[in-house]
């Protein structure tokens, strides 16, 4: 099969994601299955709701638009807050959005009004990580204003932790996001469906001692895809972490100096480091390179090494591994890997169960 590419083993994403949906269950929280870093792809969607996710969540809505066409029918949220200039796409396609903006608020309502449709909202607040939310000082104006607006249903509230920042999802932003649930039903006589907590970064403290008060939600993509949890990349017991992978073919092999000849300067992307002389080394090319993946966010074979790369080649020391032109090397991907290759046409994405590869993945 042509390479690069990325070969996905749905029974794996599959068992990750109902062994994660089933202990979030014992707590009180629903995971909603994060499709954003698998472009929108069918049968990576069918995976997570065989596999009980309550529905399915996404930053784009053309990934959106992709699972509608390949007859997802699903509930799907968008994620992150709708651009201006796609309400209408928004309120077509989903059922319900992350908000943050008084103006994209008030432009959904008319246009959820001239579809004929109500649209769900759930309000984000910002809690510390300084990505997107509402200050919780303006959280009540907020939804007021969704609850007059007509053609609109306020949902819920939610935060994101960790992404921007790096802050640690725990008792005390949990907390104030359950507070804030209450002190909301409470001042507008409403009651939240949703309150959504975090992302793969709170399953330490949903999964822990602690209290989870009001949280009820949470959206998981690279804890299911991944096996890890994302605040310090830790494998999570009994899931897999190898549900993908991404495979690579050597186009040169050959002994060469450790070091380069010549004056240096910075590389084709900003790097400028030097190596010590180490004497000659097998070097093996991958046809590969920043166009298809992160480099940095792939996890080499024992006993091999990433030495660089540019835009169109990887460059390793291939040790005592017996590497041929022609050769495949099979890599681990981080969050980082994962999403520049899923987004690059020029790695073919490959689905597969059981160890069997079935062909091309529905994109």
């Amino acid at each position: 099969m042509t390479a690069p590419r990325l070969e996905i083993d749905l029974d794996k994403i599959y068992h990750n994601a109902n062994t994660l949906v089933a202990r979030l269950a014992t707590r009180g929280i629903s995971v909603t299955g994060v499709t954003k870093a698998s472009l929108g792809s069918a049968d990576i969607a069918n995976a997570l709701l065989r596999a009980g996710v309550t529905n399915l969540g996404d930053s784009r809505i053309d990934n959106i638009e992709a699972m509608r066409g390949d007859h997802i029918t699903a509930p799907v949220m968008l994620i992150r807050s709708p651009m201006l200039s796609q309400v209408a796409r928004v309120v077509r396609h989903t059922e319900v959005s992350f908000n943050t903006e008084l103006t994209v608020i008030r432009a959904l309502s008319a246009a959820a009004g001239d579809a004929g449709r109500t649209h769900g909202v759930v309000l984000m607040v910002e809690l510390g990580d300084l990505r997107e939310g509402i200050l919780p000082a303006d959280l009540e104006h907020t939804a007021r204003e969704v609850v007059r607006l007509p053609h609109l249903r306020l949902c819920g509230i939610g935060t994101n932790l960790a992404c921007q920042s790096g802050v640690i999802p725990d008792s005390g932003n949990m907390d104030e996001l359950s507070g804030l649930a209450d002190a909301i039903e409470a001042a507008l006589g409403v009651s939240l469906a949703i309150v959504s907590g975090g992302n793969s970064a709170n399953l330490d403290w949903a999964l822990g001692p602690s209290v989870t008060g009001r949280i009820n939600n949470l959206r998981l993509g690279e804890s299911i895809l991944l096996g890890c949890e994302p605040l310090h990349r830790v494998p999570i017991d009994g899931l897999y972490t190898d549900a993908i992978t991404f495979v690579a073919e050597v186009i040169e092999l050959k002994l060469k100096p450790s070091q380069a000849r010549g004056r240096i300067a910075q590389t084709a992307f900003g790097d400028s480091t030097i190596f010590g002389n180490r004497g000659s080394i097998v070097r093996a090319i991958l046809a590969t390179g920043h166009q298809d993946v992160d480099p940095s966010g792939l996890s080499a074979p024992a006993g091999m090494a990433i030495l660089g790369a540019s835009s169109d080649h990887v460059v390793m020391e291939s040790g005592d591994n017996a590497l041929s032109v022609g050769t495949e090397v099979r890599f681990g991907v981080n969050y980082s890997a994962l999403l520049r290759s899923m987004t690059s046409r020029f790695v073919i994405k490959a689905a597969g169960s059981g160890g069997k590869r079935d062909g091309g993945i529905k994109f």
